[in-house]
């Protein structure tokens, strides 16, 4: 479920990113922020199971990023 979640939201950003570039900015700093309280609660669980949840969330947050810098950037090479 929580896959699915994320490939979703990597999916609308990279829409956003592409046809509105400037206005994705804040959609992205949304997820980015909400993934990073996830990633920031996942990493006080104590030993390697606080490393294991907060790898998860960090490696969504990076997924993210990439996905509205690759709509923005595809929209930047498109012929106007």
């Amino acid at each position: 479920m929580t896959i699915a979640a994320i490939v979703g939201i990597c999916i609308v950003l990279l829409i956003l990113g592409f046809l509105l570039p400037r206005l994705s900015i804040w959609p992205q700093r949304g997820v980015d922020r909400t993934l990073g309280v996830a990633q920031r609660a996942g990493g006080k669980a104590p030993g390697p199971l606080g490393r294991l949840f907060s790898k998860g969330f960090g490696t969504s947050r990076r997924a993210a990023d990439k996905s509205a810098a690759t709509g923005r950037e595809g929209r930047r090479k498109f012929p106007a």
